[in-house]
C-alpha cells in the first residue's frame, strides 16, 4: 500500500507538471528578458513546484488514485495471488 501512495504522488506530480507548462505556454506574450536558459531554470522551477504541489496533495489526485486501487488491492484474495512453489521434501539417505 506504500508503494501505492508513492506511485499515486508521482503521477499527481507529473500531471501538475503537465498543467503547470500548459498554463505557461498559454501565455500572452513573451518577456523582454526570455532566453533558453531562464525557460530551462523556469521549468525546473515548475517542476519543483509540481512536486511539493504533489507532496501536500494539492489537487487530491494521488488520494483519488489510493481510493480506487487500494480497493482493488484489499479485494484480492490470496487464491489470485500466484502460487508459491512447495518446499522439497527429504525423502532420507540416497540409496
Amino acid at each position: 500500500m506504500k508503494q501505492l501512495k508513492e506511485t499515486a504522488k508521482q503521477f499527481e506530480a507529473v500531471f501538475l507538471r503537465q498543467l503547470i507548462g500548459t498554463m505557461r505556454s498559454a501565455s500572452l506574450g513573451d518577456g523582454v528578458f526570455d532566453s533558453s536558459s531562464t525557460e530551462q531554470f523556469r521549468d525546473m522551477a515548475d517542476a519543483r513546484t509540481a512536486e511539493a504541489m504533489a507532496g501536500k496533495g494539492a489537487l487530491g489526485v494521488a488520494d483519488l488514485l489510493v481510493k480506487q486501487f487500494g480497493a482493488r488491492l484489499a479485494t484480492t484474495t490470496p487464491k489470485d495471488a500466484a502460487p508459491t512453489p512447495a518446499a522439497p521434501k527429504d525423502e532420507g539417505p540416497a540409496k
